[in-house]
């Protein structure tokens, strides 16, 4: 197990408490909500704990959440079944995943940023080619702003998000949402307090 995972399972470990809480994201739901079809196919990766994935399964959709840590794979799996979900939940690294296997309807980050900018492109470049065209790829994660706020994620700039940073990445598809702004966060004990957030919706061209 690399490092950064082994720290990462280590957390997940050390408590039976959720660490984000068992809630779904507050911008997932909001723009997920508003683009959802029935049984639409969506990748939700390093999906940590499943509260993401639990949800969206529970909308309709079917669902892979995936992510390195093997202990908060088994708290996604705890989670399911307490909520009587039903989803495909994956023990996977997102640096090794297959993006080209398969296609889906959307393709979800929500605070990911344990990548540096060299990983974070692949990152990108994979969630790009797994969703098909016209479908989606929602991104929640901290800006800059982040650093000075100290309520949760890295230390590191370099792993932060601007909206020139999301523009340029995702400037071949069609973005239907990029914004940068402060809110307050009740995500469980790891995501508690005003936060510097960058939001993206980008839609796949059909062609």
């Amino acid at each position: 197990m690399k490092p950064a995972i082994s720290k990462w399972n280590d957390r997940f470990l050390a408590t039976e408490d959720y660490l984000f809480g068992k809630a779904p994201n507050a911008f997932l739901v909001k723009q997920t909500l508003a683009r959802m079809t029935p049984g639409m196919q969506v990748l939700a990766i390093a999906d940590g704990e499943g509260r993401n994935g639990v949800w969206l399964s529970e909308q309709g959709c079917e669902v892979w959440s995936i992510d390195a840590a093997p202990a908060a794979t088994e708290k996604a799996r705890k989670l399911a079944a307490e909520r009587g979900a039903t989803l495909h939940i994956e023990t996977a690294d997102a640096t090794q995943w297959d993006w080209d296997a398969h296609q889906f309807d959307m393709v979800v980050g929500i605070f990911f940023q344990f990548a540096n900018p060299q990983l974070r492109d692949k990152l990108f470049d994979g969630m790009k080619r797994a969703v098909k065209p016209g479908g989606y790829v929602l991104i929640e994660g901290y800006g800059l702003k982040q650093l000075e706020y100290n309520t949760g994620g890295p230390k590191i700039a370099e792993h932060l998000y601007t909206k020139a940073l999301m523009q340029s990445a995702f400037g071949g598809f069609e973005i239907e949402l990029l914004e940068e702004y402060d809110a307050a966060l009740n995500e469980g004990e790891r995501h508690q307090g005003i936060s510097a957030l960058v939001d993206l919706v980008a839609k796949r061209p059909m062609a």
